[in-house]
């Protein structure tokens, strides 16, 4: 009986936290643009003044990571989200075309459910409520149980600093009777609009088919390929930099290395130059043994841990200044953990003949698993990069930068965010860094312009606007930006 009453009540704070943030939301919606971006500015100074703290918080209540590269998060999630959105419009008219007779308000989608991991839970708590006020929403989350006091200490932070500066009671708000009947309520409940949803690919399922519009991710394993052009040191050290960073727990950083066969050498004595030490085929095969569980996924032990912590849960002992573990691979596949995401330094390292193979190797990697997600290529070959930028299915391709910190948009000029779309192809909503943007509908205010008569006596093909098909020289996609481009100059 006591399970089922911890269940009926967690499901019954879930209501009335719902409840609280529709009623929250209507006042939200009758926000200026300049109270809302008050209140945003609030938020991240406040968190941004506690990111130390917050980030120890998390490091100990989860284990995960390094409090230290936390601190960073917590800064990233605070001042430059902050800093991306500060002059973004979201509220009311955001565009207005007079000459077009068109304008765009923005509508706020209501009350998000806001469902947060254990491996950067302070930080995602920060982004999330950000993002969501900045379109005039409301959230309410649904914290990772083994991450529960430091998600609590953030939202208490934040909504201290948010209510004095006008933000509604009930505004932002998190489930502290944690039961996996309160997620799934959460996600279902009539008063959520929708489902932001960071986690793991379980978590994310269950977003999209809970009935509720959902944007969600999936999971990271981003190859980083070295192509012989590279600057092979610099190219290893962002490697070992984003894999180390926060003992690997961001989903965008590098899961394997390629390499080809007239620079492996070069790479390895660089890897083990800077930290990277490799497992011989003993030790490899004893680690790939405890990277997944029985059921297929990710040991849970290994997430955000040092490569000796790692090393030692495996039964193998590895130098104390190793920094990331490597082991040599050519398979691809459930029978090779090594090619699945890691969120913990450790990397499985190919080598190919040519950048081709790479290229080849690079999308069989990513469509067995990350799918839509990152990838990072190594070059002073602007060619070569074109070529996979063209061909790669990922929605985030980055040259010659650390994965970590470019796919989040820390290090590049994509959009600040700690959720990353990963498309269609990764059974993701959007492919979009998620921002502000995303989290409000349009409105298209719209006046008549043209008459049915009007209509009917167009023509592009009458004599002096036809244009010949066969004697063009154009193909059929130029042909129809030209018939485009005449249409439109006859309604100006």
């Amino acid at each position: 009986m006591g399970l089922i009453d911890k269940d009926l009540v967690s499901i019954q704070e879930t209501r009335d936290l719902l409840k609280k943030a529709k009623e929250a939301q209507k006042e939200i919606a009758k926000l200026s643009q300049e109270q809302i971006d008050t209140i945003c500015k609030a938020i991240a100074k406040a968190t941004f003044d506690n990111r130390v703290k917050l980030a120890k918080m998390a490091q100990e209540e989860t284990g995960f990571g390094r409090w230290q590269d936390k601190v960073l998060k917590n800064a990233f999630a605070s001042r430059d989200v902050l800093n991306a959105i500060k002059d973004m419009k979201t509220i009311g008219i955001i565009k207005n075309n007079p000459a077009a007779k068109y304008m765009e308000v923005a509508v706020p989608v209501g009350v998000i459910a806001g469902l947060i991991p254990s491996t950067n839970p302070t930080s995602t708590v920060i982004y999330k409520s950000l993002i969501s006020i900045k379109a005039g929403n409301a959230i309410v989350f649904s914290p990772h149980p083994s991450a529960l006091n430091c998600i609590k200490e953030t939202v208490r932070i934040i909504n201290e600093a948010g209510r004095s500066v006008g933000l509604p009671e009930g505004a932002i708000s998190v489930i502290t009777r944690v039961t996996m009947q309160a997620t799934n309520e959460l996600m279902k409940n009539e008063n959520t609009d929708l489902i932001l949803a960071t986690g793991g690919s379980a978590m994310v399922r269950a977003a999209y088919s809970s009935g509720t519009p959902a944007i969600g991710v999936g999971p990271g394993n981003g190859p980083a390929f070295i192509e012989r052009s590279a600057d092979i040191p610099r190219a290893v050290e962002l490697i070992i930099e984003s894999k180390t960073f926060d003992n690997g727990t961001v989903c965008a950083s590098e899961q394997s290395i390629i390499v080809e066969d007239i620079s492996k050498e070069k790479v390895i004595a660089e890897f083990k130059k800077q930290g990277g030490y490799f497992l011989s085929k003993e030790d490899a095969l004893k680690l790939e043994k405890y990277i997944l569980r029985p059921n297929g996924t990710m040991n849970p032990n290994i997430v955000g841990r040092t490569a000796q912590v790692v090393a030692e849960l495996a039964g193998i002992s590895v130098p104390k200044d190793a920094k990331v573990l490597i082991a040599e691979e050519t398979r691809v596949g459930n029978l090779a953990p090594y090619s699945r995401e890691k969120l913990s330094p450790i990397l499985a390292f190919y080598t190919v003949n040519t950048w081709q193979e790479a290229r080849d190797l690079s999308i069989q990697i990513l469509n067995f698993e990350g799918a839509g997600h990152t990838m990072v290529l190594h070059t002073t070959n602007d060619k070569i990069a074109e070529e996979f930028g063209l061909k790669v299915p990922v929605s985030r391709f980055l040259i010659n930068c650390s994965a970590t910190l470019g796919g989040i948009g820390a290090t590049t000029n994509l959009m600040p965010a700690l959720t990353l779309g990963c498309g269609a192809i990764g059974g993701s909503s959007t492919s979009d860094n998620v921002g502000p943007q995303n989290l409000f509908n349009l409105r298209r205010v719209v006046y008549g312009v043209r008459t049915l008569e009007e209509i009917r006596g167009e023509d592009v093909f009458a004599e002096g606007n036809a244009i010949d098909l066969e004697g063009s020289g154009f193909n059929k996609e130029q042909l129809v930006d030209l018939l485009v481009e005449r249409v439109l100059q006859r309604l100006k």
